[in-house]
């Protein structure tokens, strides 16, 4: 059925009455708002009645652009003439330049912008008509390596109030869509290699789908999607972009793989709603996807079912660890989320818009659903949604600088925070690449590291007050680990601080929580500082390994007033150049997240590949690989680092995380002091390592037993290839930490499997990290 088809059978029903149409109408975010990290440009669809809002913060400045629906330039539509072309050396243009290119519009001749200079103002834009917006934070290569960058740029938009749908913007040239009004379902033909997009338009409304294979509905057999044969196939309970990415039939065959999904949250486990399980609850007659499904699949010959099975977007369920039952609450989908599928063979594919007004599924609220269906030639790429914090704006995965060069290395990609990041390489796996990190050198994209800059009379005095080290005793290129907590002492984030200048500091991080909490801590003590996110325009390298140094020497350029690569000692820094003076600019510091000698390497996106490509060409006469997550992962763990959700967690210490030696008590007063030091005078808990006499490898949260009693958890173990048997990092209580100590490793509820484990100090390996000192 055709789009204006549906309009027209709308129309009829009274679609177009918005108290009908849109009863309870939730519309999407107030404001969505975006800081821009330097060179970084953000894309914007605005439509009419829309407030756009820019502010430049004094020191900065900004570049707007405007584009019509065919990529021809249309400054005028918000009031703006053009100031020159966009500064293509001092910005990363390439998602630009591409999208003009894709919608028609010339990018050879420059593209016209209009510079922002920064004010104590925000400026503000009524958009006249629907207009494509770029809004870029120009910085020069060298400002933005040497944390030379002053000012903010901030992008936000007021959405216009609007009775409408909510829908996100095309992904590409579809070749039909249409509405499925609430409480109905509708089917649809879906060829080989076409996508198709199913959009929760208002929010919290989940959408039964179902598929079939077209050529099996010709030969009367019904083969359909099998939530059984998915999830035993893809070894989880729903599938996601990447290699676990498959809905499959009853015969194991592949019907659709996701390709793009911003909820996250869905149901394989249950049937779609049915009659029964109304008239259960004293609803008879009440509307049901199982009956809107047989319904619109009669055409098809497909025979009537009391209650389908059925994959359900947007409903979010779960199986309790403890009770094994399946739970539900809301839905967690926001409006305009969806999931994006392409068909793997010819398809005729249903979907519902559920009717369920009496559970929480549907926020009480049952909504339209969207369902668009794109050409085969349309170049969607594989991304998941990433929101820095629940009711942040989504950001859809992206991948790294230095994808081009890891792409055609390996196939095995997981989301680090909204970048794609190598798990493993299959050439030489993740034990050969755990192996070449012990005793050759490594190269690991670590751009998913979240890089803070901060600047200003006051900065010192702000991380004194944030982190538990000295700071004060913190010298020019100088690092130092560190931690930020709560004021329960609880660990926030970990990370490395560096010392660029007197009063600049760079700020390497596991989260975004990082910069929430030092900018309102600096509100909150009227510092003058500035907090700057350096986001996706700093990509990294860690290179790892005892021929590490060697690599280094050979493509690292030092001026004489910033340290040389030999005069750098455990956690140093120093700005460096590829080659000679005129090369590629980068910082350069000697630490890692293996415990090995190591260095990491911090430039722009821009210089990405040629830094990589020189990294390799070095390493080669080194046997250098390039490493994934689950090598480090091993690593990791023989090192005795923490990691997030792992060692330190909610609820627990610096000082129970085994994080004790970054923590400062002599210092001036910081955030969580007063906790920490009654912890460490009293302390319940302790992190230990446990040395497993096996090759069993015990799951997060395993529980540790001394007899019948539970005494511990363990925090992560792995199977050590130096040690040739299981370890595990634990935490203990305090009366049976010591070393030697006999405990156990509970399997099986606890109870039915034991694995013999002794107490020992961590790190495993190394225990005086000369590895990393040498």
């Amino acid at each position: 059925m055709s789009l204006s088809t549906i309009l027209r059978e709308f129309e009829n029903i009274g679609f177009n009455s918005p108290a009908r149409a849109f009863p309870g109408f939730r519309k999407p975010q107030d404001a969505t708002v975006r800081d821009l990290v330097p060179r970084e440009g953000i894309r914007q669809e605005v439509r009419s009645g829309d407030l756009l809002s820019v502010d430049v913060a004094s020191g900065a400045t900004a570049e707007i652009l405007a584009f019509d629906d065919r990529g021809a330039p249309a400054l005028g539509r918000l009031g703006l003439t053009d100031t020159g072309t966009l500064a293509i050396e001092d910005c990363d243009g390439a998602a630009l330049f591409g999208w003009v290119a894709g919608n028609g519009g010339r990018t050879a001749i420059g593209i016209p912008s209009c510079t922002l200079a920064g004010q104590d103002e925000p400026y503000l834009f009524r958009v006249r008509e629907a207009v494509t917006v770029w809004v870029f934070r120009p910085a020069p290569t060298g400002a933005l390596i040497e944390g030379a960058l002053t000012g903010s740029v901030t992008l936000s938009v007021q959405v216009a109030p609007s009775n409408g749908p909510f829908l996100p913007p095309l992904l590409g040239d579809t070749r039909d869509e249409f509405t499925v009004p609430r409480g109905t379902a509708m089917s649809y033909p879906l060829k080989k290699g076409e996508y198709v997009q199913i959009i929760d338009i208002q929010g919290q409304q989940c959408s039964d789908f179902m598929a079939f294979r077209a050529d099996g509905l010709d030969r009367g057999q019904e083969l359909m999607i099998d939530g059984t044969a998915t999830r035993s196939m893809v070894r989880r309970s729903y599938p996601g972009p990447g290699l676990l990415d498959k809905f499959f039939d009853q015969e194991m065959r592949p019907l659709l793989n996701v390709v793009q999904d911003t909820c996250g949250r869905h149901d394989t486990f249950g049937l779609a709603c049915n009659a029964r399980g109304y008239e259960e609850r004293g609803f008879a007659g009440h509307l049901n996807c199982s009956d809107n499904i047989s319904h619109a699949m009669a055409p098809y010959g497909v025979a009537r079912r009391a209650a389908w099975p059925a994959i359900n977007f947007f409903w979010s369920t779960w199986v309790d660890p403890h009770t094994h039952q399946i739970m539900t609450e809301e839905s967690h989908s926001r409006p305009g989320d969806y999931v994006a599928m392409r068909a793997q063979d010819d398809l005729v594919c249903v979907s519902t818009a559920c009717p369920d007004d009496i559970d929480p599924i549907n926020g009480w609220n049952p909504t339209d659903v969207h369902v668009r269906i794109y050409k085969p030639e349309t170049p969607m790429r594989r991304a998941v949604a990433y929101r820095e914090k629940e009711d942040s704006t989504a950001l859809i995965s992206q991948t790294s600088a230095f994808h081009e060069r890891l792409e055609p290395l390996t196939q095995h990609f997981s989301p680090a925070r909204d970048l794609w990041t190598p798990v493993n390489f299959p050439s030489h796996g993740a034990i050969g690449e755990y192996w070449a990190c012990r005793e050759a050198v490594t190269v690991q994209d670590m751009s998913g590291l979240r890089k803070y800059d901060i600047v200003g009379p006051d900065a010192e005095t702000l991380l004194q007050k944030a982190t538990t080290r000295n700071v004060a005793k913190l010298a020019v290129w100088r690092g130092q680990y560190t931690l930020l907590c709560d004021e329960a002492g609880t660990v926030i984030d970990d990370g490395t601080l560096f010392r660029l200048a007197p009063d600049l500091f760079r700020w390497c991080c596991g989260s975004e929580e990082s910069g929430r909490v030092l900018t309102a801590l600096a509100d909150a003590l009227g510092l003058q500082v500035r907090i700057h996110a350096m986001g996706s325009a700093m990509p990294n390298l860690a290179i790892q390994g005892p021929k590490s140094r060697n690599l280094i020497r050979k493509i690292a350029f030092t001026q004489p007033h910033v340290p040389a690569v030999d005069q750098l000692k455990w956690f140093g820094v120093t700005t460096a150049r590829l080659h000679d003076r005129e090369g590629t600019p980068f910082m350069l510091s000697r630490s890692g997240y293996t415990g090995e000698l190591g260095y990491e390497i911090f430039c722009s996106k821009a210089g990405a590949l040629e830094i990589w490509d020189a990294v390799m060409e070095a390493g080669e006469e080194f046997g250098i690989l390039p490493m994934g997550t689950e090598a480090l992962g091993i690593i990791r763990i023989e090192a005795g680092l923490a990691a997030a959700n792992a060692e330190f967690a909610p609820g627990i210490d610096a000082f129970e995380a085994g994080l004790g030696f970054a923590v400062n008590l002599n210092k001036p007063d910081f955030t969580g002091k007063a906790a920490l030091e009654r912890n460490a005078r009293d302390p319940r808990r302790a992190l230990k390592g446990l040395l497993l006499g096996c090759n069993d490898v015990p799951a997060h949260g395993s529980p540790i037993y001394d007899g019948e009693r539970q005494v511990g958890v363990v925090t992560s173990a792995t199977r050590s290839p130096m040690l040739g048997h299981a370890i595990a990092i634990a935490r203990l209580g305090i009366e049976h930490a010591e070393n030697g100590r006999a405990l156990e490793i509970g399997q099986l509820d606890g109870r039915m499997k034991r694995l013999s484990a002794t107490v020992s100090d961590i790190p495993f390996v190394d225990p005086q990290r000369t590895r990393a000192r040498a």
